[in-house]
This record gives structure tokens, C-alpha cells and sequence, in this order.
């Protein structure tokens, strides 16, 4: 329409070219326009998608015909963490790079795990209320005082910035060993003992992110954070 692009309209003329297809392409201009097509393809949706006059469907159904995983239909997927978790890293050695010339540094895991943090903070705090409902199905403490599920991203996020800032630690680190063992207490009963298949609030309230190792990981990293950096500033000063 005028004052309308679909964008899986626009999708699915790249996959059909990606696969080597001409498209042609038939603009619905108007909503009468749209729903008389509706009404005589009998679908809900559109763009609708044929091939040789076959009517193949919209873009999730184009996704398929070719062999590729429908992205709604994905039950898992550990695309968000590998993201966040890669970014992480790279900003690490970038700000190692800035500060002392080399991106050989002890400062690298440091800078890397409290950066970390403050993303994952970052995309628990996007949806909160989504993240709390989520992270209620697991962690103990929040199914005892329910406003800790709101309360732990804003914990996550001060430690994470205390951590990278290097100052404050006598509050960093307690924080961080605090929500880091009650996560990992918690991830250990969900999934270890009592076997259950949850999803991980870790990367915020519409995860796909299975619960389980990489739960542990991030609560496994914020406990070995908590006791690195007082040691650290003990040994170094």
C-alpha cells in the first residue's frame, strides 16, 4: 500500500531471489484490493508466495519449502548468547587496546565478564516484566520474595559497571557473589536434579535460550569475578 511496505513482503522477494528465482511482483494498493485475495486464496496473511502457479504461502512457509528452519517454529537457539558473549569479548580487547597499547592482558577476562554482565543486564531490563515471569519458573530465591526478579537486573548491571570502572569493589564483589550463587544453586536444581526443560531468562523475557550450561556460565562467571577482583586489588593494589 502508499503508506505501506511489508516487510516479509520484501524478505521474501530476497529468498526467492537468493535461490535463483525471477520474481514478479503483484502490489496490493488498496485494503479492499487486500482482502478481496485474502478472501479468494483463502489465507489470512500476506504476501503469498507462488511458484509455477503453485501457492507455496507467505515467508515462513517460503523458509521451509526450501529446507531452511521456520524462525517461529524455532524452539532453541543460542544465537543470542553467542552474540552477546562474542561482542563482549571484542569490546574487552578494544578497551584493552585503549588503556594499555597490548590486547595480551589478564585485564581482557576482567573487562570481558563485566561487560558481559552489563549486557545481559541490558536485555533482562528491555522486557522486565517478561524477564521476571521467566526467571520465576527457576530461580529459589525469586519464588520466595518475587520482587527480586525485578530487583536482580539492576544488581547485575551495578556490579558489571563497578567492575569495569574498578572502583566500589567492596560492593561489586559481594553483589556478584550474592546473585551469582543463588543463580547457580538455582540453574543446578532446575536442570541438573530435578530435570526440568526451561527456558533461560539470561538474554531477557523472549529468550530461546535453553536453560542450563549457559545459565551456569554467566553465574559461574559473576561468582569467579567476585572473588578474582578483591584478590586482584589485594595482590596489585
Amino acid at each position: 500500500m502508499p503508506d505501506h511496505l511489508c516487510p516479509y513482503g520484501l524478505k521474501a522477494k530476497d529468498l526467492l531471489r537468493r535461490q535463483g528465482f525471477e520474481v514478479q511482483d503483484h502490489h496490493l494498493t488498496t485494503r479492499a484490493e487486500t482482502e478481496a485475495f485474502k478472501q479468494e486464496q483463502g489465507v489470512g496473511t500476506t504476501p503469498q508466495a507462488f511458484i509455477g502457479g503453485t501457492r507455496i504461502g507467505g515467508y515462513e512457509a517460503l523458509r521451509v519449502y526450501f529446507g531452511k528452519a521456520s524462525e517461529r517454529e524455532e524452539e532453541t537457539s543460542y544465537r543470542p548468547v553467542i552474540a552477546i558473549f562474542s561482542l563482549a569479548f571484542l569490546m574487552a580487547i578494544a578497551v584493552s587496546w585503549q588503556v594499555s597499547g597490548t590486547v595480551f592482558s589478564l585485564r581482557i577476562v576482567e573487562w570481558f565478564v563485566a561487560i558481559s554482565m552489563c549486557i545481559l543486564a541490558v536485555q533482562k531490563l528491555q522486557d522486565i516484566e517478561g524477564f521476571s515471569t521467566m526467571f520465576l519458573n527457576y530461580d529459589l530465591l525469586a519464588q520466595r520474595w518475587v520482587r527480586y526478579s525485578y530487583v536482580y537486573p539492576y544488581g547485575e548491571a551495578l556490579a558489571g559497571l563497578l567492575m569495569i570502572a574498578g572502583v566500589l569493589i567492596w560492593i561489586a564483589s559481594p553483589l556478584a557473589l550474592f546473585i551469582g550463587t543463588i543463580g547457580a544453586v538455582s540453574v543446578i536444581k532446575a536442570v541438573y536434579i530435578d530435570k526440568r526443560a526451561l527456558k533461560c531468562a539470561c538474554v531477557g523475557g523472549s529468550s530461546k535460550v535453553p536453560l542450563g550450561f549457559v545459565s551456569l556460565s554467566e553465574n559461574l562467571m559473576m561468582i569467579a569475578m567476585a572473588i578474582w577482583m578483591p584478590l586482584r586489588m589485594f595482590w596489585y593494589g
